[in-house]
């Protein structure tokens, strides 16, 4: 029985991580799920949130925004739109970026996609959240 899970995250841009773990809890399409050694296979279309690890008693977060997981007894593959480590959050950038998608919703007379601005707002507070969390685990 295998001990340890492969953890792997890549975006369109790069490859966040690869590394063995003891557990990965992820924001899945329809909520939370994790995964410990030797889990049945699986395949979820993630939402946005903060995906997380065990490793060797520590908690670590990475932001992650849409994409799939597929999950088998032995690895983790995590294909996200976008994902930055807790520790990579600028969380002024993610200010502004709230900021910015507030002041579009509060626009009602003007013409906005408030889809695409609800998105933007959860997405900024998201990644809000991994830096706090991360820094309070003390992984950042």
């Amino acid at each position: 029985m295998s001990k340890k899970l492969l953890l792997e995250i890549v975006t369109p841009d790069r490859k966040v991580l690869s590394q063995d773990v003891d557990y990965v809890g992820a924001p899945g399409a329809l909520g939370e799920f994790g995964v410990l050694p030797n889990h049945i296979a699986f395949l979820s279309a993630l939402g946005v949130g903060n995906l997380y690890y065990k490793n060797e008693g520590k908690t670590h977060y990475i932001f992650v925004s849409g994409g799939f997981a597929e999950v088998s007894p032995d690895k983790v593959t995590i294909l996200a739109e976008a994902a930055e480590k807790a520790a990579e959050i600028d969380v002024e950038r993610a200010r502004k970026a709230q900021e910015r998608a507030q002041q579009r919703l509060a626009r009602t007379q003007e013409k906005i996609d408030n889809a695409r601005a609800q998105a933007a707002l959860r997405r900024s507070l998201a990644r809000m959240n991994c830096r706090n969390s991360g820094e309070k685990a003390g992984t950042c």
